[in-house]
């Protein structure tokens, strides 16, 4: 006799209604927000977070969810634009939800960020130099840590001194053991830490911006520098301008006080010829 057949049913997980609820209040707060921003948490320190969070009350709602929820919400807005900002979604990030532009929360972003001392494989954001002079460091092991990076020390007055400049590592480096001890025993805390922008949608334009990590200080000496090129062009093609007029006024002058001592030479070197003539 032929056994029956058993049917057997898989029973979905039922999802618990706070995620519902979860994903629903964001896929709201796309919806109606200006800027829609990611950020990299990784290795921001929970108390830094809080801080952050508090300085930006009233200028940007901060959500933290798993990727599978925000994807999720994402899907839910029917926002075929929005649609491209999963790709920037990892491990690790915050949203922000703001009427701010995307660019300026960036800005702020970054200069939220703090100095933190470095650790064994990180990578150097730039050449760490260090200068000469004085150190709280007394003789001892300290003297073979220090020359161990390739610091030249002296005793003075009890402490250790530096007596060269030298840079200890360049940037783009891998941060090694003993160069982050010393660069602890020096105080230098070359890394920073904070929200990493990593892309934001503009409910404006209705575009995704991807890497916009804006460095104010750095974008400011940029633009100095720009402003210097621009002004070197235009005098060079003789475009005049409030910025260029002084300039081509003073050359003029200089100029006239040359033809003038040409003609002046000449006038002088006809008046003597004549004599020596008569």
């Amino acid at each position: 006799m032929a056994k029956a057949k058993i049917e057997t049913k898989t029973r979905e997980k039922e999802i618990p209604e706070y995620k519902i609820k979860l994903v629903a209040d964001l896929a709201q707060m796309m919806k109606k927000s200006k800027t829609v921003l990611i950020a990299s948490t990784r290795g921001l320190p929970s108390s830094q977070f809080h801080e952050i969070k508090k300085n930006l009350r009233g200028k940007a709602d901060v959500k933290v969810a798993r990727k599978s929820a925000v994807i999720r919400a994402i899907e839910a807005t029917k926002n075929e634009t929005l649609q491209d900002l999963k790709n920037q979604i990892g491990a690790d990030i915050a949203l922000f939800f703001s009427n701010m532009d995307a660019f300026e929360l960036s800005g702020l972003l970054s200069e939220s960020r703090s100095s933190t001392k470095a650790k064994t494989g990180d990578i150097a954001p730039e050449d760490i130099r260090v200068e000469p002079g004085p150190t709280e460091l007394v003789p001892g092991p300290a003297i073979s840590e220090l020359s161990g990076v390739g610091l030249k020390v002296s005793v003075e007055g009890g402490k250790l001194a530096i007596k060269l400049p030298h840079t200890i590592v360049k940037q783009g480096e891998v941060i090694k053991e003993n160069v982050a001890s010393v660069m602890a025993k020096l105080g230098i805390a070359p890394m920073k830490v904070g929200f990493e922008p990593l892309a934001a949608y503009d409910g404006n334009s209705k575009k995704i911006y991807v890497g916009i990590k804006i460095d104010k200080v750095a974008a400011l000496e940029e633009l100095k520098n720009l402003i210097s090129k621009a002004l070197g062009f235009a005098v060079n093609v003789n475009y005049a301008a409030k910025e260029t007029i002084s300039y081509f006024i003073s050359r003029a002058a200089g100029e006239e006080k040359a033809i003038e001592n040409i003609v002046n030479k000449n006038s002088t070197t006809n008046n003597t010829a004549t004599k020596e003539d008569k």
